[in-house]
């Protein structure tokens, strides 16, 4: 095999181009004792840059580089795009094509335009749900001072309260009822019950919770209010009275009208909000010589009511004219022909719920009445049983001498469309005011508040 030559040695950094080591004027080689170690290094006055330098160098030579303005760190992470608008996308021939708006933006107008519209339609429930939420102003977020029972006549009536309109979710808004107590068992007389004639004073406590539970169940029954029949008042008096009351159930008229003794509304006309109902009134009892004792009672009842399905339309029909009562007349008690339309007691109309902020009403009955406990030993009396000395109501907010048995009081929501009441004819009185006894003309006039 022959032997490789050698090849020619390459000229190495340092040298001659002959390949021979430089050498000083001396003829000496000048890197003879040159040590390269760290401190040569480090002293160097001219370095080499690197190689990504030189490059970008001559790069920027001919395109010098631009500065984009902020400058970010590598842990930022990629940058973010604000306010970035997407190419307007091109067809296959690079045609721009038309942009389409997302799915969800034409049933989104649709919806809130419809919103819009029902908004302006029922501009009064917005602002009722908007006071409601918010809390309204300063005077509807304080709290409802309560009122306490009272023994005896008021000498002056409730103060004005900002008027508002009654919701169902808000029956008792701008009512000065809304403080008074809702249940009868926290009145009692001015004086504790002593003995009186020939009833001791625990007799006569027993004659006071009779009456205030016979009141209980004539005026404060849910199922009563709601146009129900009264078993439970019924059952509490004498036989000749109830038969006069079952009379008048059966054929109301204006002679025999059951509301002389029951407050009661005709849910096809007006329904009761709630089962909770406020009241305001005394008691007093007084001793009648030999004859037994008298229990004085002056109430008015608060209810608070919403349409039935029938409301707008009874409020349209034409009232028809009746001959008004002769003055001083008493409220009436007995029984008299039906000459009114006979409805089944008891018989509800069933309604769907309606609404939170439905408009409202609100009737308020006045009752006044004397119950007499007579001497068993020299009376024929049947015991535990309710007599009636003197019995007078007085109804605001309801229809004039309807005579079929119910309350039909009128509704702010129809008063544009309400037919005129021909029977309406008295002066306007306070409904509040408890300074006075009702008018004893049974004229029907109309209400300043309710």
């Amino acid at each position: 095999m022959p032997i490789a030559e050698d090849p020619e040695p390459r000229p190495s950094e340092g040298r001659e181009p002959d390949g021979t080591a430089p050498s000083g004027p001396d003829g000496k080689d000048p890197f003879a004792d040159l040590v390269l170690d760290e401190e040569f290094v480090q002293g160097a006055s001219v370095k080499e840059q690197a190689g990504r330098t030189r490059m970008l160098a001559a790069q920027w030579k001919h395109t010098p580089p631009v500065d984009p303005g902020g400058r970010r760190s590598v842990n930022d992470g990629p940058p973010k795009k604000r306010f970035a608008r997407k190419g307007q996308p091109v067809d296959a021939f690079g045609n721009p094509r038309p942009r389409r708006s997302p799915e969800w933006r034409t049933p989104l107008f649709v919806v809130l335009a419809v919103a819009l519209v029902l908004a302006a339609l029922n501009i009064d429930g917005l602002r009722n749900w908007y006071e409601e939420r918010t809390g309204g102003d300063s005077a509807s977020a304080a709290p409802v001072e309560q009122v306490a029972p009272a023994t005896a006549p008021p000498t002056t009536a409730p103060p004005q309260v900002d008027p508002k309109q009654p919701t169902v979710d808000r029956p008792w808004a701008g009512s000065p009822a809304e403080g008074w107590p809702t249940s009868i068992t926290v009145f009692e007389p001015k004086e504790p019950p002593a003995a009186t004639g020939v009833f001791t004073a625990q007799q006569v406590a027993a004659q006071v919770a009779l009456v205030k539970e016979y009141l209980a169940a004539t005026n404060l029954d849910p199922k009563v209010v709601a146009g129900g029949r009264p078993e439970a008042a019924l059952a509490m008096l004498d036989s000749e009275t109830r038969q006069d009351a079952e009379k008048a159930l059966a054929g109301p008229s204006q002679e025999s009208d059951p509301t002389s003794w029951f407050s009661r509304f005709d849910a096809r006309d007006a329904i009761p909000v709630g089962d909770t109902y406020r009241l305001q009134g005394w008691i007093t009892v007084e001793g009648d010589g030999k004859r037994g004792v008298l229990v004085h009672t002056d109430f008015t009842f608060v209810y608070p009511v919403r349409p039935g399905p029938d409301a707008a339309k009874r409020a349209m029909a034409p009232k028809p004219s009746r001959p008004p009562r002769p003055s001083g007349a008493p409220a009436p008690t007995g029984p008299g022909a039906g000459d009114g339309a006979v409805k089944p007691v008891g018989l509800l109309t069933p309604v769907d719920d309606v609404a939170g902020d439905t408009w409202t009403a609100r009737t308020l009955v006045r009752r006044i009445a004397t119950f007499r406990f007579y001497d068993p030993a020299k009376y024929e009396v049947e015991r535990g049983k309710i007599y009636f000395e003197s019995n007078r109501s007085d109804v605001a907010n309801s229809e004039c001498d309807a005579g079929d048995g119910y309350y039909h009081p009128q509704f702010d929501q129809f008063a544009a469309a309400q037919a005129p009441d021909p029977n309406q004819s008295g002066p306007t009185s306070d409904p509040y005011d408890l300074t006075q006894p009702p008018d004893p003309s049974d004229v029907c006039g109309t209400v300043s508040r309710s």
